[in-house]
């Protein structure tokens, strides 16, 4: 069988070898003669998996003593409403910076729950969409809470600086982010991250959150929502996803056995680099986002001639090259290259590249 390279965006693919450990252990986990998935998740062996998998999350990511983690269930949507009925509640004020779709479905969500001051920093200059420095941004002052995403997902849009928003606290969407390289968590009141893009399958949601944030929830917020319950329960206040939080605990061994975040930045730049290198020095493909501003995971281009866009992603697809079509709000194509692809799979895709556009060069 011929290599197959997954680029979609999420669920993305994972490492090959948790798949295969995954493999191995599903019908006996940890000589239990149980699947992880069939076993209580309060007996002492998952309790036993949970904390190694939070206590491995505090080492890869340096998560300090004073925040909880919490592993959740409803994915980055259920956070856009479990964040406002969490921290909106001392002004009821909140800035939303809005740099693309995700951040922007964010504020649809927030504007349930109180007043959101929504700024739009991205700018596009000579064709290319680039994000103005926070320092040009019109922070309140009185804000609850500062609400970004470090990476858009579908726009390709990257915020590689670290916004300073005082003493308000800065919550941020890492979805498509977190594990891809080190982040300075203490500069953080809350980060959460769907699951599916580099912790694990889809299913399962990673909450960070200073511990001077919990207790501050709306009196209506559902309690599977409320941080303060969460952390009063260990993240089990009802069943969890389990099987997601033990294939998570094996991606974190496998991101501690490749030496961690500052190994994975360097490889998941290398691939980067490699890519927007070849599309910026072709004729026949172009990238719309400005070089400070390119996502290291979400890799959107567009073929000069569009009309082959439909041939593009057939021949793609025969070369074992999947999911490369761009997400229906931008259109083109989008190769999300996140932690698990190997430098193989950007290779096959550029080689491809290079053969498709030799081939329809006019």
């Amino acid at each position: 069988m011929k290599e197959i390279y997954n680029f979609c965006a999420g669920p993305a693919m994972l490492p090959k070898p948790v798949m295969a450990l995954a493999q191995a252990e599903f019908l006996n986990w940890n000589h239990t003669g149980c699947s992880v998935m069939e076993l209580s998740h309060r007996g002492p062996e998952f309790m036993a998996l949970a904390a190694k998998a939070e206590q491995d999350l505090r080492d890869i990511l340096d998560i300090p003593d004073n925040y909880k983690v919490l592993f959740c269930h409803g994915g980055g949507r259920g956070q856009f409403s479990a964040v406002p009925q969490n921290l909106l509640t001392k002004t009821g004020k909140a800035d939303y910076i809005v740099t693309g779709s995700w951040s922007k479905s964010a504020v649809s969500e927030a504007k349930k729950y109180g007043d959101i001051h929504v700024l739009e920093p991205v700018v596009e200059i000579q064709g290319e969409k680039q994000v103005l420095p926070s320092s040009q941004w019109d922070l309140s002052t009185d804000a609850d809470y500062v609400h970004y995403c470090p990476n858009e997902t579908v726009d390709g849009i990257e915020i590689f600086e670290l916004p300073d928003t005082g003493e308000v606290p800065l919550v941020a969407d890492m979805s498509s982010t977190i594990l891809s390289r080190p982040i300075d968590v203490s500069k953080f009141g809350l980060i959460y991250a769907g699951a599916q893009k580099n912790i694990g399958p889809s299913g399962l949601t990673i909450v960070i959150v200073r511990e001077d944030l919990l207790g501050r929830a709306m009196p209506t917020v559902p309690e599977i929502f409320n941080y303060q319950t969460l952390a009063n329960n260990d993240s089990m206040f009802n069943t969890p996803p389990t099987y997601a939080w033990y294939l998570a605990s094996l991606v974190f061994s496998w991101l501690k056995e490749l030496g961690g975040l500052t190994a994975m930045e360097a490889r998941n730049r290398n691939k980067a680099n490699r890519l927007y290198d070849y599309i910026e020095q072709s004729d026949f493909y172009t990238s719309k986002i400005a070089t400070a501003n390119r996502s290291t995971m979400n890799v959107p281009f567009y073929l000069r001639d569009e009309s082959l866009n439909t041939a593009f992603l057939q021949q793609a697809k025969a070369a074992g090259l999947l999911a490369l079509k761009g997400h229906r709000s931008v259109g083109g194509m989008r190769a999300s290259i996140y932690n698990a692809m190997p430098i193989e799979g950007v290779d096959a895709l550029i080689e491809f590249m290079q053969l498709f556009a030799e081939q329809h060069h006019r």
